[in-house]
């Protein structure tokens, strides 16, 4: 079965929770971002997001690293898809600020890598998560936080 691709008035009409799980689990079609890096979301719950991804060569830098945004777009979405499973039907986020913090060189030959985002701190208007990427074996790589602005819907 093809998942069904999701508008964004399609996934507003969900919970974010239900909408993500909807991602997770192939019912729905993950966004394009997702196939052109080669990462999608595994697994959520209530503030929990997990990405899996495989490094490739299309992923280097001239220096043959995994580019460092690589790792921030990863903490990121796992990152703010924690936070969207916490809120209602109608509400949405985007994200203010992440920070990233580079532990080691990422190179192809790591493999597969896991992304994985908690929300540490959710109010009205703002929510607060921590990520970290870590390889299969748990080798961190990289760890960040990111505030995300809460849109309530119209009218509130």
């Amino acid at each position: 079965m093809t998942p069904k691709p999701m508008s964004r008035e399609d996934l507003l009409a969900l919970s974010g929770l239900e909408a993500m799980r909807g991602i997770a689990e192939g019912r729905f079609a993950p966004p394009p971002i997702s196939q052109t890096m080669g990462f999608f979301l595994r697994k959520v719950e209530d503030g929990y997001a997990l990405f899996e991804g495989t490094l490739s060569e299309k992923l280097l830098n001239p220096l043959g690293i995994v580019h460092g945004g690589v790792a921030l777009t990863l903490i990121d979405s796992c990152c703010g898809c924690s936070a969207h499973t916490t809120l209602p039907a109608g509400v949405g986020y985007t994200t203010v600020e992440t920070k990233v913090n580079f532990v080691r060189a990422i190179t192809p030959d790591v493999g597969v890598v896991c992304a994985e985002g908690r929300v540490v701190a959710r109010g009205r208007t703002i929510i607060t998560a921590e990520g970290k990427l870590v390889d299969r074996a748990g080798k961190l790589y990289a760890h960040g936080t990111s505030t995300l602005l809460v849109f309530q819907p119209k009218g509130e």
